[in-house]
């Protein structure tokens, strides 16, 4: 077993009105790809904003939605504290969101919490996530989270 360090993490972000939820779940879990360092990151996805009646709708169509993920990121080696971690994931997820959605008004927010907030806030109906074809230590290290 390699060493790793797991860090809870909330992550949320404006999203456009037409965002599809599963499509951003892939997008973060992919960031661990880029982290520059070996990284699986598993969580799950779920709207943070109101579901939308049917006299919103007009209005609704053209407002950003809040979407978030509660989860876990396990990097590889001894080397990493928390704060760098998310550092890095906060830096990696801002890109990315970037890179697809475009400017959705402000970066989005990366934090390292409790891992009892993870398992108490998460809704029971969010979508699972995680990054494929990560390292087996990594995920096998992450499970027990999960």
């Amino acid at each position: 077993m390699l060493d790793s360090l797991i860090v809870p993490l909330f992550v949320t972000t404006d999203l456009p009105p037409e965002a599809d939820l599963a499509e951003f779940g892939g997008l973060l879990a992919g960031t661990a790809r880029t982290l520059g360092f070996d990284a699986f990151l598993a969580g799950k996805v779920f709207w943070l904003d109101r579901p939308i009646v049917p006299r919103q709708r007009p209005a609704a169509g053209t407002e950003l939605r809040f979407a978030a993920m509660l989860g876990y990121l396990a990097a590889s080696g001894s080397a990493h504290t928390p704060a760098t971690v998310v550092a890095d994931v906060r830096a990696a997820v801002g890109a990315a969101v970037q890179s697809r959605y475009g400017d959705v008004g402000a970066p989005p927010a990366v934090f390292a919490i409790r891992d009892r907030d993870v398992r108490e806030r998460t809704p029971d109906d969010a979508l699972y996530v995680d990054t494929r074809d990560a390292t087996p230590d990594l995920i096998t290290a992450t499970r027990p989270y999960l």
